[in-house]
């Protein structure tokens, strides 16, 4: 299932139908996947061909599909397993290596806790009716207006105090629950330089998860307090953009920004973490305030 990563990268901005020119990565990476879901992919080569990190990529295609990246090519893989075992295909082995997988044992394993039946079982009953099938993504491009960043500015390193955990597609919803033992939190840090919190979002792994911390930014003689932990932000160049609206539909705005807005201008999301720096008037408890989000940048690729 290996092929060489020169072919796929030319297939991918050279013989693409068009969509080499796409501002969308997703849609980009998308189309590479449904035409290579027989061969290796990994993050790395996807994130090449598409002219991003692999950083930006996952970000992106966690924020617009709701999976990682690798765990929508397992899906694809392993729906189109599924279908042609309810047709009937006599050697299951064949369908396990045409899946990427090399033995019986591991594409049983993968089969099972995708569907919660067996490969045998599917090909018995000849149906993939009550299947939870991964579809084919779709790739129509989003023709809603680039958003625009509102201005650039480099940050010198910065040291912060909040709390921290790990999250990742399935999870995001649970964000809100760590701003609210944020909230409680606030108060018993000392040394604040800036008493407006900030969220920091990634980077985004190979399987879409990602650290999430609510923090404020501190002096550096700051200590935390028992339960929080200090977090050190490298100097960096941002792109500043303006999020409208409640907390909770901001994924909308990095899906645009991180899927259009930094390709379209030829910048890429290096492995570094998003700040997201509310409003004086932000308000923790209801989510309303205003928030203007820093994204990190690279030169182009």
């Amino acid at each position: 299932m290996s092929t060489p990563q020169t072919r796929l990268i030319g297939f991918a901005v050279g013989n693409a139908g068009g969509f080499g020119k796409l501002v969308s990565i997703v849609k980009q990476a998308l189309w590479i996947i449904e035409r290579h879901l027989d061969r290796e992919l990994r993050l790395a080569d996807l994130a090449v061909a598409c002219r991003v990190t692999p950083t930006h990529l996952s970000h992106a295609f966690s924020q617009s599909i709701g999976q990682s990246v690798t765990g929508y090519i397992r899906g694809r893989r392993l729906s189109r397993a599924a279908e042609r075992l309810a047709a009937g295909a006599a050697d299951i082995m064949q369908v396990a290596l045409e899946a990427g997988y090399g033995s019986h044992e591991a594409f049983t394993r993968a089969f099972g806790k995708e569907f919660g039946t067996t490969p045998e079982k599917v090909r018995e009953i000849g149906t993939i009716a009550g299947l939870h099938l991964t579809a084919a993504a779709d790739m129509i491009d989003d023709l809603r207006p680039t958003i625009r960043p509102i201005g650039r500015k480099r940050s010198s390193g910065l040291r912060m105090v909040g709390l921290a955990a790990r999250f990742g597609p399935a999870t995001m919803h649970e964000i809100p629950a760590l701003w609210h033992r944020f909230a409680s939190l606030y108060p018993l840090i000392e040394n604040r330089r800036d008493p407006v919190p900030v969220g920091l979002a990634g980077p985004f792994a190979e399987d879409g998860a990602f650290d999430y911390a609510c923090a404020v930014e501190v002096s550096a003689e700051a200590e935390p307090p028992t339960g929080a932990a200090v977090l050190e932000i490298p100097t960096s160049d941002y792109l500043i953009f303006r999020h409208q609206g409640h907390v909770a539909t901001v994924s909308g705005t990095y899906k645009r920004i991180l899927d259009q807005a930094l390709p379209e201008q030829g910048w890429t999301l290096p492995h570094q973490p998003i700040l997201e720096r509310h409003d004086n008037g932000f308000d923790v408890g209801t989510g309303e305030g205003g928030i203007s989000i820093w994204v990190p940048i690279n030169s182009p690729l």
